[in-house]
């Protein structure tokens, strides 16, 4: 049974920063690209961040420069740490792991595992 349960939302003001943490387990994680998406109420979901298997990163052009992705391979956990924070950051932020293995970059919402959600406010 795949689990994906993220931690580490919360409010922040603009300007802040905060670590999201998504500990995985029931699946493959070592060859799993895996990623961090958001949805803001009334908006699609959307791609922030990945990480293949091997460490091939990638990020949303909203976020490059100031979140940066990680994964612990010996805790399955991924990391998502944001800086420098915005009003527009303010979101249900989601882990997911791809289903299928072998993906370098996986920011597109098909064929996932996902987590619950965590909620992230930034005030400005």
């Amino acid at each position: 049974q795949v689990q994906l349960v993220e931690s580490g939302g919360g409010s922040v003001q603009a300007g802040g920063s905060l670590r999201l943490s998504c500990a995985a387990s029931g699946f493959t994680y070592s060859n799993a690209c895996m990623g961090w998406f958001r949805q803001a109420p009334g908006k699609a979901r959307e791609g922030v961040a990945s990480i293949s298997s091997g460490g091939s990163t990638s990020y949303a052009d909203s976020v490059k420069g100031r979140y940066t992705i990680s994964k612990d391979k010996a805790k399955n956990t991924l990391y998502l740490q944001m800086n420098s924070l915005k009003a527009e950051a303010t979101a249900m932020y989601y882990c997911a792991a791809h289903k299928y293995g072998g993906y370098r970059y996986c920011l597109g919402t098909d064929n996932k595992y996902w987590g619950q959600g965590t909620q992230v406010t930034v005030s400005s």
